[in-house]
């Protein structure tokens, strides 16, 4: 069966997956609101031709900068009266590259930087890590993987800008077919709200576009694009934003604060995006930052270190449910934030799977997170993986023939499948698989995501990039793509160090690859995307 999650409407549907060719779409990252990482309509890869002899690189695309967003594919685009897939490119230039995904043919590029502006560059954040900021190398123009809406064309994505130390961000909407602006685009991005917290003029917290870092995939559900926000390295003041627009008009309709009586609450995730579910709930995992009020950690005023689950009220968000670990103190004062993991809702449950950078990983009902209490975790589960084991990594899913899994693969750390029982809904750990393959060291885990024909058996393939070696947090660093059998991660079917012809380049942090119609797309440090697929 296949899940088509609708990215404009509330409806899920469930059809019976084809078994001869088609084509099919990625539009946002992690490949649905749920963030599963799962592309379950792949026909052409299987653990039988992802080898050395069959599988590789096909083509590279050149770009003008590094590419942070996840690429997308749109399938049967009309260009020209031809019906073509296309594969979306957004690099740190502000640039949006739209090529043919078969061919490799340009079918247009536009950069989106304002009128006598430039994107900011790690340079501009002076005050970030002590004015040695290097999460990034250079530019950061389009940094959060975009998201399209194919029923009416258009991708929507935050370009950043800045001339004379005014830093502004705006939302863009486009067409895909011609990369022209839609009516209304694009919109300023700004946001205020009633609040005491750091960095507040008269008990009223403005956003700042200089300090605020849109690393979060942008979330389209229910006719809203959400965008979200953390910091550059914790340089204060700085707060947690979701901003809602109308997805028509990019009107603002929801300014939701994370501390507006405190401070910080980032929302980054590895650069995950924000998950939804059918009814237009928000899951979110919540980074560090002030928890609770006036000595009460209950306090729902302010959620850093905590996962929420979110609903719009009026013109901002309602809490429904939280978690905050018991030992959040500890965690902020030695920075080892709660959201470091992306975090992912597991399809067709009620459970919602995040992880720190404590090398804890959580397993919350997503109507009852858990809350707080100051001696244990009230949540269905808690696993631990070391302290090494950081979770700065995106963690996926898959639905086997008889065996839905759970994959995290943490720096510091080998790959793990962890098997999921509905029955007891609970991550099996007596059973769970560890791959033997040297991991990512460092402060950059892997970036993980599957591929299979349905629950066809020979079909699930796991795939992970991730550094080869070093610190990749704040170097560049050399990358290395690799497939594992989703049923067993002990068997890596390949990797492309074996052959010098399907080399990677530079990895791209948090970038997730894209697994569709036969081809993987990966995005690079390198200013080019890498495609392989069959020889």
């Amino acid at each position: 069966m296949l899940l088509i999650f609708c990215l404009s409407c509330k409806e899920e549907k469930v059809i019976e997956a084809p078994v001869n060719n088609h084509n099919i779409s990625v539009l946002t990252q992690h490949n649905d609101n749920y963030r599963s990482g799962l592309n379950n309509h792949e026909i052409k890869l299987t653990i039988s031709n992802v080898n050395t002899k069959q599988f590789g690189k096909l083509f590279s695309l050149p770009v003008d900068d590094q590419i942070y967003a996840q690429p997308l594919v749109v399938s049967n685009v009309n260009i020209s009266n031809n019906y073509r897939n296309v594969v979306y490119i957004a690099t740190v230039n502000n640039t949006i590259y739209a090529f043919d995904a078969d061919s490799a043919q340009l079918y247009w590029k536009k950069n989106f930087t304002q009128p006598g502006m430039r994107p900011p560059k790690n340079t501009d954040m002076t005050g970030a890590c002590s004015g040695n900021y290097q999460d990034f190398t250079g530019n950061i123009g389009i940094v959060g993987t975009p998201v399209i809406d194919s029923l009416s064309h258009t991708m929507y994505f935050v370009a950043r800008n800045v001339a004379n130390n005014n830093f502004v961000d705006y939302l863009h909407a486009i067409d895909i077919i011609t990369g022209g602006e839609m009516a209304g685009s694009p919109v300023q991005i700004t946001a205020t709200c009633k609040g005491g917290g750091a960095g507040n003029v008269n008990n009223i917290l403005t956003f700042d576009g200089q300090k605020e870092n849109q690393r979060q995939g942008l979330t389209l559900v229910n006719g809203m694009v959400y965008v979200t926000f953390a910091g550059h390295c914790d340089w204060e003041p700085y707060h947690g934003w979701i901003l809602g627009y109308d997805s028509k008009t990019l009107q603002q309709k929801i300014v939701f604060n994370v501390t507006p009586e405190g401070t910080d609450g980032g929302i980054w995730e590895s650069g995950m995006g924000m998950a939804a579910d059918k009814e237009g709930n928000l899951y979110v995992a919540v980074g560090n930052g002030t928890v609770g009020l006036n000595g009460d950690p209950t306090n729902l005023t302010n959620r850093g270190e905590s996962a929420l689950k979110l609903a719009p009220s009026g013109n901002t968000l309602q809490i429904l449910s939280y978690f905050t670990p018991y030992n959040f103190q500890y965690l902020e004062d030695n920075d080892f934030d709660y959201g470091g993991m992306g975090a992912l809702l597991i399809p067709n449950s009620n459970y919602f799977f995040t992880g720190g950078k404590d090398g804890n990983l959580y397993l919350l009902n997503k109507d009852n997170m858990g809350g707080y209490s100051p001696s244990a975790n009230n949540v269905q589960q808690n696993i631990s993986l070391g302290s090494a084991a950081m979770l700065h990594s995106q963690a996926t899913y898959y639905k086997g023939t008889s065996t839905e899994y759970l994959y995290v693969w943490s720096e510091n750390d080998q790959l793990r499948s962890f098997p999921f029982n509905r029955s007891a809904n609970m991550l099996d750990v007596s059973k769970q698989k560890v791959s033997s393959v040297a991991g990512p060291v460092g402060e950059s885990g892997a970036i993980l995501a599957v591929s299979s024909n349905g629950d066809l058996p020979g079909t699930g393939i796991v795939w992970a990039s991730h550094p080869v070696s070093g610190d990749a947090n704040v170097q560049t660093r050399p990358g290395i793509l690799r497939a594992f059998d989703a049923e067993d991660v002990t068997k890596e079917l390949w990797n492309n160090s074996q052959n010098p012809n399907d080399a990677t380049g530079n990895y791209a942090k948090f970038c997730s690859p894209t697994i569709a119609n036969g081809h993987v797309y990966l995005g690079t440090f390198s200013n080019q995307l890498i495609v392989y697929g069959l020889k």
